[in-house]
């Protein structure tokens, strides 16, 4: 339980830091991005806007002038000197004018038309393709495709994500062993606090046996002394309730403290046995008992543990099932495990109620009455055997069916 707690709490720390960085990284990045694009559309508008033909075709009667940038302009910043620009000149009809391109060692001619052809193919204005940044701008008389290398940016912009994602992974690992500490320090006094309120119960329960047992002692030889009383009669009464609860509290303390020893053990035999005295305790409930148990199936574990599991759920589901209908008992193979289900006709668990079914002295009855020398303890004692058996249990409702399934580890 608490095992399950503390990386419930390292999971929720590590959901949050998870989230947390890859939302910081997200943004910054996508700003830095979009900076980064934008300052350089501004630089190729620029450049576009500079540009001017070496040699204009006959037929040019004027060329736009260039637009007024606004400060800063551009071209006299150290980056855009620096820069490496490429540009193609294409007439309104799709003929190439001019190219510009000092670096035909990266990009040639052909190519840079080729890309500046199919962009204006698809009326693109700003954008970025095969590492350049491109702006296409109308010049009067013809189209210039203006072209930025981003192959250096690029590359600085992907060493250093590799790094963040690096050195970020490596936070998280130490992160993650400082949560598994957190969280051992979170749990530890509530895990300290559940293992003394066990002690106690056990504590108590063993305390509580030397005065039930010499309560009945007395009360036994008085009834012979006085007769039939009707206040000694409430006196043994009550002190065999409180010797029947006493004994569930230690055999609870006893399951969820104690690792048995585990042995081989055929399931199938033991539950069918288990299962042959209940016949006559559902026929006299007006119910009946139907049992198919697959033969052969075998588990690790504790013979008289598994037979106080098969003997609760069989209570539980002849207790709570509806007159003149069955009560099913099955044990099956699924997979890894081996399927033991009880299932009875019976009001559907509402899922607030499943959740407590299984905790101590937790009962269904919206008036709490023992009359009946149960006292919510049956069920935790079973889920205690089920876990000290490294399986789990559930409980199911469907179809006006309740249904316990146990699933054991196959031995």
């Amino acid at each position: 339980m608490f095992r399950k707690s503390r990386w419930k709490i390292v999971a929720s720390l590590m959901s949050v830091l998870i989230f947390l960085w890859s939302g910081m990284l997200t943004v910054i990045y996508a700003s830095s991005y979009y900076e980064m694009s934008k300052h350089n559309r501004k630089m190729l508008a620029e450049h576009a806007a500079l540009y001017s033909l070496e040699h204009p075709p006959e037929g040019f009667a004027s060329v736009k002038p260039p637009p007024d940038m606004g400060a800063p302009h551009y071209s006299e910043l150290p980056e855009f000197k620096l820069s490496t620009f490429y540009s193609v000149a294409i007439s309104y009809d799709g003929k190439i004018l001019e190219t510009h391109n000092d670096k035909r060692e990266i990009y040639t001619d052909e190519e840079l038309q080729a890309m500046a052809l199919e962009i204006l193919d698809k009326d693109g204005t700003a954008g970025v393709k095969n590492s350049l940044a491109y702006y296409m701008a109308d010049k009067g008389g013809y189209v210039l495709a203006a072209f930025m290398d981003n192959t250096i940016i690029n590359g600085n912009m992907l060493t250093l994500f590799r790094y963040t994602l690096i050195f970020g992974g490596a936070a998280i690992l130490v992160f993650f062993f400082l949560a598994v500490y957190l969280a051992k320090r979170i749990v530890k006094p509530l895990e300290d606090s559940y293992q003394k309120q066990k002690q106690f119960v056990s504590d108590a329960g063993h305390e509580l046996k030397t005065p039930i047992s010499v309560v009945s002692a007395n009360a036994e030889l008085l009834s012979r002394e006085i007769g039939d009383n009707q206040w000694l009669a409430n006196i043994q009464y009550e002190n065999e309730r409180m010797g029947v609860l006493v004994e569930q509290l230690l055999e609870l303390a006893r399951t969820e403290n104690v690792m048995p020893k585990m042995e081989a053990i055929d399931l199938s035999r033991l539950v069918t046995g288990e299962a042959l005295p209940f016949e006559s305790v559902a026929f006299e409930k007006g119910l009946t008992l139907k049992v198919d148990v697959e033969d052969g199936l075998g588990v690790k574990g504790y013979s008289p543990q598994l037979k106080q599991l098969v003997s609760i759920l069989l209570d539980n589901g002849i207790r709570h099932g509806s007159g003149g209908k069955a009560v099913c008992l099955a044990l099956s193979k699924e997979q890894k495990y081996v399927k033991l289900s009880v299932v009875n006709q019976g009001e559907e668990i509402p899922s607030k109620q499943k959740e407590q079914l299984f905790e101590r002295f937790y009962r269904l009855d919206s008036v709490r009455n023992s009359e009946d020398k149960h006292y919510g303890l049956g069920l935790a004692i079973a889920k205690a055997i089920v876990t000290a058996h490294g399986g789990k249990i559930d409980l199911h409702c469907y179809d006006g069916f309740v249904e316990f399934q146990v699933l054991l580890p196959s031995g």
